[in-house]
């Protein structure tokens, strides 16, 4: 995976060289080709990729539903970090203060 390389980039580029090396003789295994695509991904991803190599049986998952998956993740990493950015945003600062006359009238009670 490239850098700023979306998902659906890594897809597009992927599948093209599986057709390509398909067209050639290769035969691959549903498995195979899902263990190179997640392979293939950056550190970003790792959570993504060790769940779904948990939880999911590689060899009978499409490679379709494997990148369908992969694009939920990245919808959900983007809308992750645009709230962040909102929150940063709209984040205000607090301090605390002491307003003495207040205080000294206070205490002459």
């Amino acid at each position: 995976m490239k850098q700023r390389e979306t998902i659906e980039d890594v897809q597009k580029r992927f599948t093209h060289i599986v057709n390509h090396l398909m067209g050639l003789g290769n035969i691959f295994q549903e498995e195979e080709i899902n263990v190179k695509e997640l392979k293939s991904v950056n550190k970003t991803w790792q959570p993504k990729v060790i769940a779904i190599s948990i939880s999911k049986d590689l060899a009978t998952m499409t490679h379709a539903k494997l990148f369908g998956k992969l694009r939920e993740y990245d919808m959900d990493l983007t809308r992750m970090a645009e709230e962040e950015a909102i929150d940063k945003k709209n984040k205000g600062l607090a301090l605390k203060t002491r307003i003495p006359s207040i205080q000294k009238s206070k205490e002459g009670m």
